[in-house]
């Protein structure tokens, strides 16, 4: 059976017979141009040593190379066979920080955008892993239940902003609290009766707004869940700035004193909660080794093997596409659109084949 990778390149065929046809429609209206200004005599001079055969069927080649182009790059997928494939990984919750102090621009160009880059980042390296999404300020909410869909993950952090919480303020035994809720509702045992380790990741800027952060982390640790940080911001602080409905910059967040307010990281704070909750704390850069670093980190820990899937795989035929391609850019560049017999000139008396 056959299926198409990227069916999208498929629509560039009704592109290549719309210039084919423009083409043709060019050549028709060049000739009766000539006609018109010249004289039907001295068009045929003019072309005498075209051959409009020749002209045509390169125009054909060039079209023909177009199309199988445009089908090699829409991936031709023939045959299938079926696999079994098994996930093995952990169940992890990432929890991102969305309170107002995370747009602070002491990380370019802001320390939710720099959160929200390392998560994808992370997204992209981890293999058969759970992973669920919560989003937090002065509350905390589940925006993904645990999948192995990374791409579908990725998406709903795209997605986080300020207002994806109602109340602000950061508030880590909210975090926790919603974590172990959704380990409850979705996590799975693995083959043979064999359990992951569960991971609660905080990214974060650590302004804990909230008691009770350090005793929740301590009652997610009896549960077996390891809690990892990832921290963000400088450690100079920034301003909160406030911005219109377009992004223009109207001014920073100030304080009762009518101060501007400066958020300073706690990286302290965060560091704090991972060693209560048996996990690692690392202050984000730029350079995403922290990622690679958390990475190793996870890899230390009881992984479990999920219910296998079965899995279709096709076999990749673009290159037959795309040699027919080649071949027919190659005949069109060998091909010239002259005659191979010329008429002589003769003075002023017409031109007769030779």
């Amino acid at each position: 059976m056959l299926k198409w990778g990227d069916p999208s390149w498929l629509n560039f065929l009704w592109v290549a017979l719309g210039l084919f046809v423009f083409a043709l429609l060019s050549y028709k209206q060049a000739v009766y141009k000539l006609t018109k200004y010249f004289g039907e005599k001295r068009q045929k001079f003019l072309t005498a040593s075209v051959s409009s055969f020749k002209r045509k069927l390169r125009l054909s080649f060039q079209i023909l190379s177009l199309i199988f182009f445009a089908l090699a790059l829409a991936r031709p997928l023939l045959g299938s066979r079926r696999t079994e494939v098994k996930q093995t990984g952990l169940e992890m919750i990432i929890a991102l920080d969305v309170s107002n102090s995370m747009l602070a621009e002491d990380d370019k160009p802001s320390r939710l955008e720099h959160a929200k880059h390392e998560i994808a980042h992370l997204l992209d390296l981890l293999s058969g892993d759970r992973v669920g999404i919560i989003a937090f300020a002065g509350s905390a909410v589940l925006v993904s239940p645990m999948t192995s869909d990374h791409s579908a993950v990725k998406m709903y952090v795209a997605s986080l902003n300020t207002n994806s919480v109602s109340t602000q303020g950061t508030n880590f035994k909210d975090v926790v609290d919603e974590a172990i809720r959704a380990f409850e509702r979705g996590g799975v045992e693995g083959l043979n009766g064999t359990k992951p380790t569960r991971v609660l990741l905080i990214a974060s800027d650590g302004e804990d707004n909230e008691p009770g952060g350090i005793p929740a982390i301590k009652k997610a640790a009896d549960q077996g869940i390891k809690v990892f940080a990832l921290g963000f911001g400088s450690a100079k602080g920034a301003p909160i700035p406030m911005r219109d409905e377009r992004g223009n910059l109207t001014g920073y967040k100030k304080d009762s004193s009518n101060q501007p307010v400066l958020s300073i990281p706690s990286d302290e704070g965060l560091a704090k909660l991972t060693r209560a909750g048996g996990g690692s704390y690392y202050h984000s850069t730029f350079d995403e080794i922290e990622v690679r670093n958390l990475l190793a980190d996870f890899d230390k820990l009881a992984k479990a093997d999920f219910k296998s899937q079965m899995a279709t795989d096709f076999d990749e035929k673009f290159q037959i596409p795309l040699m027919i391609g080649i071949i027919f850019g190659f005949l069109e560049l060998l091909l010239g659109d002259r005659k191979r017999t010329r008429g002589q000139w003769q003075g002023r008396f017409e031109m007769r084949s030779s």
